[in-house]
This record gives structure tokens, sequence and C-alpha cells, in this order.
């Protein structure tokens, strides 16, 4: 696979990685914008930009758009992140210059049609209603408030159903021309592709895009927490998170390995502890989440009303016990799920595409595999055992739960469980 980068002399980069075995390509356009640029009177802006693209342009009709991807058997998307949004189309290897025009097309003439965006918007806020069905999912917005009240960072990617309400056109097209400026975007595309030839056609597409600087986000300030919502359910869905480590952050692999030791797989230690041997759980598991500037580790766990109260000294005794007794088979075991989801994505140009934009935006360059794979392999025992501490030293602890919460111990007690 060959790997090329050129810049548009607006400033919008095209990266692209060619894979000849392949028969289809993504084209991504990636947008260093999301959730925590938002002022919080039009929390949800962008999120609803993403769904407000693929509603009609100057050329094309809602309907239009579908057929035209569709009528090659292609598949056009978006997602929205709290740092990023990203416009995507995966096609054959003869129908790129399609994917090209029409992820441009959504992007540069989007009309906002009042009509479209109506309804749009009663979508948005049933898509809204049923995260707030979902229990599993409500608990990781609650989490993100605790962890960040009162900061765009703590706000939901959705928006409320206020703000959401509330949402104009010229709330959609303000956004639009302050933050997706030429240097803020990034044009990849991944599979049977030809790197000039893209360049060729985002220059004719996307050329005229202005690269002026546009409002820096407000830095994120992790507090801590607790936000509880007692429901009447069959489970009580908990989640515990520390503060992490940015993506920069010397240690950022480290903590990758320590959260798959901890509750990565079905050989983790919170698996096998709280799952196999104690049955205090179906599901459980542990991530390090990272950020342009910061992060955090957080534990997630469906479990009974009466067991979350065994449930949460198990976890503050797995996390503590890290500090000092994590082995190398278990680390090795980390390091090996860790290198193959990476190996095994490079088969995906989809998934390929997401990892190289993310990249892009976060570090201004594509990462060489083998310097990925170099630095998870240089995780060892000491280093697992040093972000396992900084972790539990890292205050204040978040915790959100829904459920059935009168077992449920108070903050102050659950906190002091966790207290290096």
């Amino acid at each position: 696979m060959k790997l090329q980068q050129s810049t548009l002399p607006n400033g919008l980069r095209v990266v692209t990685e060619t894979a000849p075995h392949l028969e289809s390509a993504t084209i991504g356009v990636w947008a260093d914008v999301g959730a925590r640029h938002e002022p919080e009177e039009i929390n949800g802006v962008a999120h609803m930009l993403e769904h407000m693209a693929f509603k009609g342009t100057a050329r094309r009709s809602a309907r239009a758009i579908a057929e035209e991807i569709e009528a090659v058997g292609g598949y056009l998307n978006a997602y929205t992140s709290r740092e990023h949004t990203v416009y995507y189309a995966r096609v054959l290897k003869d129908n790129v210059a399609l994917a090209v025009d029409l992820l441009s097309d959504i992007l540069l003439h989007s009309t906002f049609d009042p009509d479209e965006l109506e309804r749009e918007r009663h979508v948005i806020l049933q898509e809204i209603g049923q995260a707030h069905d979902t229990p599993d999912d409500l608990v990781f917005d609650l989490l993100q408030e605790a962890s960040y009240p009162g900061q765009a960072m703590g706000r939901p990617i959705l928006g409320t159903a206020q703000t959401v309400s509330a949402m104009g056109r010229s709330d959609l097209d303000g956004y639009l021309k302050t933050h997706y400026r030429a240097d803020r975007l990034v044009v990849v595309g991944a599979g049977r592709i030809e790197h000039q030839a893209l360049v060729e056609m985002v220059a004719n597409t996307l050329g005229s895009v202005p690269g002026q600087p546009r409002p820096a986000a407000a830095a994120a300030l992790y507090n801590g927490g607790e936000r509880r919502l007692a429901r009447d359910l069959e489970q009580v869905h908990l989640t515990l998170a520390f503060p992490g480590v940015s993506y920069g952050d010397p240690d950022y692999f480290a903590y990758q390995v320590y959260a798959t030791v901890l509750g990565g797989g079905m050989s983790s230690r919170l698996f096998q502890e709280v799952r196999e041997a104690r049955g205090l759980a179906y599901s459980v598991y542990a991530y390090a989440q990272s950020y342009v500037d910061g992060g955090g580790v957080g534990i997630y766990a469906g479990t009974g009303p009466a067991e979350v109260a065994e449930l949460v000294p198990v976890i503050a005794q797995e996390m503590h016990a890290l500090t000092v007794t994590a082995n190398e088979p278990e680390i090795a075991r980390a390091r090996a799920q860790l290198k193959a989801g990476l190996l095994m994505s490079l088969e995906s140009s989809s998934s390929r595409m997401d990892q190289i934009g993310r990249q892009m935006l976060v570090y201004g360059r594509v990462l060489p595999i083998e310097e990925i794979v170099a630095a998870i392999d240089a995780v060892d025992a000491a280093a697992v055992h040093k972000v396992a501490a900084r972790t539990l030293s890292a205050a204040p602890l978040t915790l959100a739960a829904i459920g059935p919460l009168s077992q449920l111990e108070s903050y102050d007690a659950i906190r002091r469980r966790f207290a290096a």
C-alpha cells in the first residue's frame, strides 16, 4: 500500500493510501469540528448539520442523492463526534469521481430547505427520545456531563430537545461558514484509488473553500462528580471514569494496554473476576478515551440491583491490584489484541480511511503502522503499573448510574474505595 499527501493552495489536505488489490475505495471528508465547538444555545448543531447535508442541494434533491449513490451500489453516510465530523462514501473503483462530486455537493451547496429542516428536526427529536429510552447509551451522556459540567465537552452530541427545536437555517449556515474552513478539512481516499486523480477532483470541487482561521475550542477541564437517574429497570447501568490523557501524551499507548488488561476482552481482569468468577454482571468492560487536550479511563457494567453493592468494591480491588501486579502474559495478550485490531483494519478501506483522517486532524500526519506497533510493543509491566497508579491518583472520580439505585453506595464512599 502506498501513502501520498498533497496540500491545495487553500490549505485543504488530500491524503491517499492506494491498495491496488481492492476493487473499491472509500472517500472521506474530515472536518476538524464537532460538539465541543458549539455554543450552548445551539448545542446539537454539528449533528444537525451532518443530517441536513443529505437533505438536498442546489443540484440534487434528498431523494436524488440517495438514488444516485445507490444506482452504482455505493454507500454514503456521515457521523459526528465531540471533536470531528466525517462525511464519507464507499464505491467501486470506477465511481470515485461520483463519490467526490456528491460529497463536495452536500458540503458546499446544501440548501437547508425549510420543509426538509422541519422533517429532520422531528427525526432528531425522535433520535434524542430513543437515546433517553436506551439506558446503556444515556448513562454515557450523564457520565460526560458529570465529567465536564457546564462545558461544551460535557453536552450531548445530539443536542437537547430544547436546542434542536429552536435551531434555524441561519444557525446551520453560520456554523458551516465559521467552522468548515479549508485548513481544517482533510480529504482521505483509501483503496483502489489514484492519488493525483483524486487531488484534481478535489481541487475542482473543494478548491474554492476559504481557508481563514476559525475560533478555537475552549479547553476541556475535567471536573468529576456524579449523576444518578433512578428508574424502574431490571438492571443498574453503572459507569465510572477517571481523568486520562490526550492523544499526544507519552503514555497514550500505555493507557490503551492498561485498559485492555483491565477490561478489554474475555481474558481481562474485570471480565474474569466480575462475570466469570462472581457472576455479578453480564456486560463489563473498560476503555481509554482520548481527546486532543485530555481524556478519560472508563468502566461500564450492567448489573442487578442487589449485585451493585458487591460490584463496585470488586472493580476498585482490580484497579488497585493493577498498580502492582500486572504480569507479562496478560500484558502480552493485551498488546496482541491491540496490534491485531490495528493490522486487521488494514483489510478494510473504510477502517483505513477512518484511521488516516483522525490521525491527520490529531497529529498532522499519518502514523506509520510500524511506529504504532513499536509503541504498543514498548509497553511493559512497569508502564502499566505507572498508568494504573496515575489513573487512581488523578482525582476526582466520575460516577453515572441509571436504574434501581438503592443499593449503590454514596459518591463519597465509592470515591474513597478508589483513592490511591
